[in-house]
């Protein structure tokens, strides 16, 4: 299957860059290269542009379709929290851009063997390394019921997160629960039938919330933001999208934290804890997908962006 992935804000995100030609960009979420590809073009044989992915099929498939730049692109397979280490280790002391894209691909979603879809029936998989041994399997049927119910009421934000939870550890005391679809029919039974009708499909968070869990998403975007940060130069940009509530906390915590870092209390007239603000938050709000681009793919609709420029 080709490698898709709808770039989604392409138009805003490249925007918000505000790409130098000769400029030196990180694209620390490779997919299918929709980004990569608009900021290659933009660049001139002083710029160049390192594009990281941990998946393999992203790097094959992103290499082929950015092929007429690739004397100004380096392509990595790493994860994006490793990206500003490996970048120090080339001898680079700074970058004026970085993209972070944290949706899943579509490639991914639709590729019923890698186990992230709840549309197909496959195993239980989800890692979007499959160098990493955790895998969604291992998650379903040996995290504890308190532990499940943590991740399906944090990452899913799923009202039902108990019940789920005391059904998939009833269900793998029978035997393991092995594919996509045994864990469909678990959690179609802990879920009344009224909400199913109601709330789209029932496994969707649940399966968001083992992905999640699986992948450390929110551990890593947490640990690499403050990293990135300091890795911009002055003016460089950190644009970022995100699919999730939780994501997006994370990211404007970060970014506010990181404008503002003051903690003296607000009484004192002047500040002495000798925090320096990093920059400034470009988007005050976050930037939405258009209707237009919302009528083209619906897998849009959670999407925000947020943008910090570096002093």
């Amino acid at each position: 299957m080709e490698f898709n992935h709808y770039s989604v804000m392409l138009h805003e995100t490249i925007e918000s860059l505000s790409i130098k030609p000769d400029g030196i960009y990180v694209d620390g979420t490779l997919g299918g290269g929709g980004h990569s590809f608009e900021i290659a073009k933009r660049l001139t044989e002083g710029g160049h542009l390192y594009g990281i992915d941990q998946d393999e099929a992203a790097i094959e498939a992103a290499t082929e379709r950015l092929k007429d730049y690739s004397e100004r692109i380096t392509a990595i397979r790493a994860n994006y929290k490793d990206a500003v280490s490996i970048l120090k280790e080339k001898g680079i002391g700074g970058v004026d851009g970085i993209v972070l894209d944290l949706g899943v691909s579509s490639y991914q979603l639709d590729t019923a063997e890698r186990g992230f879809s709840y549309k197909a029936d496959s195993a239980l998989d989800m890692r979007m390394d499959r160098r990493q041994k955790l895998t969604a399997y291992d998650i379903v049927n040996t995290y504890s019921i308190k532990e499940l119910f943590r991740i399906i009421r944090d990452y899913g934000e799923d009202k039902f997160a108990q019940n789920i939870a005391k059904h998939i550890v009833q269900a793998r005391e029978i035997k393991p629960i092995e594919t996509t679809y045994e864990l469909n029919d678990i959690i179609k039974a802990a879920i009344p039938m009224k909400m199913r009708v109601e709330g789209g499909h029932p496994s969707k968070r649940t399966f968001q919330a083992i992905r999640i869990e699986c992948n450390h998403e929110l551990d890593v975007l947490r640990d690499s933001l403050d990293e990135m940060i300091d890795f911009l130069n002055p003016g460089g940009r950190l644009s970022i999208i995100t699919f999730h509530s939780l994501e997006d906390r994370i990211v404007k915590t970060s970014f506010k934290k990181n404008e503002d870092p003051c903690t003296c209390p607000k009484n004192f007239p002047v500040c002495v804890c000798g925090n320096v603000s990093k920059g400034t938050v470009v988007t005050k709000k976050p930037i939405v997908p258009s209707d237009e681009e919302l009528e083209v793919n619906s897998r849009s609709k959670s999407a925000k962006l947020r943008v910090f420029e570096r002093k």
